[in-house]
C-alpha cells in the first residue's frame, strides 16, 4: 500500500472512531447537549404568589400540577427568597443582580414617599424614603447580557419597572407583549383589558392564557436558536378574578374540607388571613397553572425540553393582609409587604434538564439577585461581576459544591399597603435581624429553631444583635441607601383609634366577605368579570 493511501486510511479510521465516541457520549451523557448549543431559558415569574400557594409546597387547597412538575423535575431551593417584600424592587433585582438598596428601586413604583405620603392621609411615625422610579440606564440588565451573548429575548406580562424610557424594549428585550409601567392587570383578567402593549383579540379571553400563547408563538419562531423568554404573569395580583366554573369547584372543595369558623386574626397593624379557602383566588391560581402547562407542553412538542432551563419563582409573599386579603403564608409569619418570612420567602425552582444527578433540594439561602449570574453561568457567558455585585452564581450548588458564606440584605424604608413596617433585614447563617426605623429597635430570630418568627431573642443575644446590626448599617451606608425621616405631625391618639377601628370594624367585615364567597348564590357581577364568554 502506498504511503499516502495508508495515511488516508488511518485518518479515516481515526475520524470514524471520533464520531463513534462523540455519538456514544451524546447517548450516555445529557450534559453534552449544552456543550453543542447554549441552553434556552424560560423564566416564569408569578406576581404575589406565596410560598405555600402551590400543591408541591404544601397547599391542600390550591391545585398546581404544571408548576409542581417544574419542581419535581428540577431543583427546589428550600430557602429561596425574593429580593423584596413588594414587586418592583424584587423585579429590579432579578433584572440587575443587585440587592434593592444598591439599585435604589426600594418600593413599588408609584408609591408615595416623603411628605406626599402624609398628603395622602396617612398617619405614621416616619415619612417613607425617596426611591428610584425606573431602572438606571447605566445598568446592564439580564436581558441585555444574554442578548449580547447571542440570545433572542422576549418579555410577556407585568413589567412595572418604569415608564418610557425604562421599558422592556429599552432594556434588552427584542419583543414585548404586555409589559408597561402599570403593575396590576388594568381592566381585569378577562378581555377586554386596558393594556397598550397587548391588544384585545377575543372578548372573554383569559389574560394568563394569552400571555402563555404569546410566549409559545415566540418559542415556535425562534426554536432553532438560543432564546430567553420571560413570562411574567400579572397573576395572582389583585383584583382577584376567576370564572364561575372554577369558583364553584373550589367553593365545593372548601365545603368538603370544612368551613373554618374564622379566617382572620389581628397582626400588629392589620387583620391577616389564616386560612387557604378563598375560592376566587384558588381559581386564579389554577388558571395561571394551566397557562404554565401549555408552555411546558410546547417545549416538549418542539423537542426543546432537554435543552431549556426553566425557572419558576414569585416576586414577593402571598397577600395575607391588605389588597384582596387572598391567602395565608402560615406557618411563615406575615405576607406581602411584611418584614417576616411570609413576605419574602418564595417558591424558587430551577430545572436544568441536561444536568446529570442535579440535586432535588438545596437548603442554602438564596435570593432573586442570584438568578442573573446563575443563568449567565449556565449559558457559559461572562457573569459580569461589576454588574451583579450582590448576586452570585448558584451553579456550584448543582455540582455538589458550596457557596462562600455571605450575608443577605433587604431594605424597605417604606410602609406598604399590607401592614408591614419600614425596616431593613440581614440574614446570616440561621439568624435574621430586622431593624425598625420607627423606633430604631432590633428583632433577632433563629430561623432554624423558630421559622415562624415568634420568639425575638435580641435581648438574649445582645452581642450577636449588635454585630449583625452594625454589618447591616455598614452595607446600607456603603451603597448610599436612602432612609425614612420622622414625621413631626404624627398623631399617636389618632393612630390608636385607627388600630381599634381595624380590629373592631375591618376584621368583622372581612369575615363576612369571606363567608359570602361560600354562598351557593355568590355572584360578583353579571358576567363573572367578563369570563362568561371565554373559551379557555
Amino acid at each position: 500500500m502506498k504511503r499516502d493511501s495508508l495515511f488516508r486510511l488511518v485518518v479515516s479510521i481515526l475520524c470514524f472512531a471520533a464520531v463513534f465516541i462523540v455519538g456514544c457520549k451524546n447517548k450516555d451523557s445529557k450534559e453534552t447537549i449544552a456543550e453543542t448549543k447554549r441552553p434556552n431559558i424560560v423564566f416564569i415569574l408569578a406576581d404575589d404568589l406565596g410560598l405555600h400557594d402551590l400543591s408541591v409546597t404544601g397547599s391542600e387547597y390550591y391545585e398546581t400540577p404544571n408548576i409542581d412538575k417544574i419542581a419535581k423535575e428540577g431543583t427546589v431551593f428550600t430557602q429561596g427568597y425574593a429580593a423584596s417584600r413588594v414587586c418592583s424592587p424584587s423585579r429590579a433585582s432579578i433584572m440587575l443582580g443587585k440587592f434593592t438598596a444598591r439599585h435604589g428601586v426600594t418600593d413599588w413604583i408609584g408609591a408615595a414617599a416623603g411628605k406626599d405620603w402624609r398628603a395622602q392621609g396617612h398617619n405614621d411615625k416616619v415619612l417613607p424614603a425617596a426611591y428610584n422610579h425606573a431602572l438606571r440606564p447605566d445598568d446592564t440588565t439580564l436581558a441585555e447580557a444574554l442578548k449580547a451573548g447571542g440570545y433572542t429575548t422576549f418579555f410577556a406580562g407585568k413589567w412595572h419597572l418604569g415608564d418610557e424610557p425604562s421599558t422592556p424594549e429599552n432594556n434588552g428585550f427584542d419583543y414585548n407583549k404586555g409589559g408597561w409601567d402599570v403593575g396590576s392587570p388594568k381592566g381585569g383578567y378577562f378581555s377586554p383589558w386596558d393594556n397598550p402593549k397587548l391588544p384585545n383579540e377575543e372578548v372573554g379571553e383569559n389574560l394568563s392564557m394569552r400571555l402563555a400563547k404569546e410566549t409559545n408563538k415566540f418559542i415556535e419562531v425562534n426554536k432553532n436558536k438560543p432564546f430567553f423568554a420571560m413570562l411574567s404573569f400579572y397573576a395572582v395580583h389583585g383584583p382577584i378574578q376567576t370564572s364561575e366554573e372554577k369558583w364553584s369547584k373550589y367553593r365545593d372543595k372548601s365545603e368538603k374540607q370544612g368551613f373554618a369558623s374564622s379566617g382572620y386574626t389581628m397582626e400588629r397593624v392589620l387583620p391577616i388571613r389564616t386560612q387557604q379557602d378563598n375560592p376566587v383566588y384558588a381559581g386564579l391560581i389554577e388558571q395561571m397553572d394551566l397557562a404554565v402547562g401549555i408552555v411546558l407542553k410546547k417545549l416538549k412538542e418542539l423537542g426543546l425540553e432537554e435543552n431549556t432551563i426553566v425557572v419558576f419563582t414569585s416576586d414577593n409573599g402571598g397577600v395575607a393582609s391588605g389588597d384582596a386579603f387572598s391567602t395565608t403564608n402560615l406557618p411563615e409569619r406575615g405576607g406581602k409587604g411584611y418584614q417576616w418570612e411570609g413576605g419574602i420567602r418564595e417558591p424558587y425552582f430551577i430545572k436544568v434538564p441536561y444536568l446529570r444527578n442535579a440535586p432535588k433540594h438545596i437548603d442554602t439561602p438564596v435570593t432573586g439577585a442570584d438568578f442573573y449570574p446563575t443563568l449567565l453561568d449556565f449559558a457559559d457567558l461572562n457573569q459580569m461581576p461589576d454588574q451583579t455585585q450582590d448576586g452570585v452564581s448558584l451553579k456550584p450548588l448543582f455540582e455538589k459544591g458550596k457557596l462562600n458564606d455571605r450575608a443577605l440584605f433587604w431594605h424597605y424604608p417604606h410602609y406598604g399597603n399590607q401592614g408591614g413596617e419600614p425596616s431593613s433585614i440581614i440574614r446570616k447563617g440561621d439568624y435574621k435581624l430586622i431593624h425598625y426605623y420607627e423606633d430604631d429597635r432590633n428583632e433577632l430570630y433563629n430561623l432554624k429553631n423558630d421559622a415562624g418568627e415568634q420568639h425575638d431573642i435580641a435581648k438574649q443575644e445582645t452581642e450577636r444583635s449588635e454585630v449583625m446590626a452594625k454589618e447591616l448599617m455598614s452595607y446600607l451606608k456603603s451603597v448610599n441607601a436612602n432612609f425614612p425621616s420622622k414625621d413631626p405631625k404624627f398623631d399617636e391618639d389618632l393612630a390608636n383609634k385607627q388600630h381599634q377601628d381595624r380590629e373592631e370594624e375591618l376584621m368583622p367585615r372581612l369575615e363576612n366577605e369571606r363567608l359570602e364567597m361560600f354562598s351557593k348564590t355568590y355572584q360578583p357581577n353579571k358576567d363573572w368579570w367578563n369570563s362568561k364568554v371565554t373559551k379557555d
